[in-house]
């Protein structure tokens, strides 16, 4: 249609095999899917299915064997300025500052840190509930922290899209859970297009605008649905029938691939 604006990310015929020692590994086969502008995209699926690779070529860090990936219409061959990633574990440099993990985009980007990053890194360190904390060290901080200071630097260049790999599983519950809604104010508050890992069918259907279920090895899309609650999400979420009807539906479609 004239004038649409183009997927923020699209998938077509995507497959992915790696070369090993005991011969080629199909990762991934004919994946298909399109994330709009701002759109909130869960991934679930069984461990090795492939959701990690499918962050990873978007993220420019591998070529898919087969397929394409584009962003904004534009074919992906390599890292993008426009792309913040949030890993598993924050992977902060343990002699760093908080506020020097948070700044070094900017320094390895362009070999320098301006005051206008530092101004930048302290104003989203106070948005993610860490202003104080700016001259401390890693291991002065707890998991939870630790994470917010892993958003808080994929945020510093002010990406369109953030892909965010299971960035929670090494949280206890209760912090998980806390961590999940600081996500969603978050993100309603500077609107980015987000590509979300998870394992938890609950933090999956509490936090996206769709939910991507992907087959055991090699991965494909099983299904792709919207998500059937109002926005704006929080505690009472949690307890509308609606939200556990809708996991119980992805609950089953999982366990029946797994069976």
């Amino acid at each position: 249609m004239a004038g649409q604006e183009p997927a923020s990310i699209r998938f077509s015929g995507v497959g992915q095999v790696f070369e090993t020692e005991s011969g080629p590994l199909e990762a991934l086969r004919g994946v298909d899917f399109t994330v709009a502008r701002h759109e909130f995209v869960a991934v679930l699926g069984p461990s090795g299915c492939g959701k990690s690779t499918l962050l990873r070529i978007i993220a420019g860090l591998i070529a898919p064997t087969s397929g394409t990936v584009s962003v904004f219409d534009v074919p992906v061959t390599r890292p993008r300025d426009d792309i913040g990633i949030v890993f598993q574990k924050p992977t902060l440099l343990p002699w760093a500052s908080v506020e020097d993990n948070v700044v070094f985009p900017a320094r390895h980007k362009t070999g320098r840190v301006s005051r206008a990053d530092r101004e930048k890194a302290r104003e989203i360190l106070a948005t993610v509930g860490l202003a104080g904390f700016e001259k401390r060290l890693p291991d002065e901080l707890s998991g939870g922290m630790q994470q917010r200071v892993g958003i808080a630097r994929a945020l510093l260049m002010d990406p369109d899209i953030l892909l965010m790999d299971e960035p929670f599983s090494a949280l206890d519950a209760l912090t998980r859970e806390e961590m999940g809604f600081e996500l969603l104010r978050l993100w309603e508050a500077r609107p980015k297009t987000v590509l979300f890992i998870t394992h938890s069918i609950s933090e999956a259907v509490l936090l996206a605008d769709r939910v991507l279920v992907m087959g055991a090895r090699p991965g494909t899309i099983i299904d792709d649905s919207p998500v059937p609650l109002p926005r704006p999400r929080g505690i009472e979420t949690t307890k509308d029938k609606v939200m556990h009807d809708f996991a119980g539906h992805l609950r089953g479609l999982l366990l029946k691939r797994a069976a």
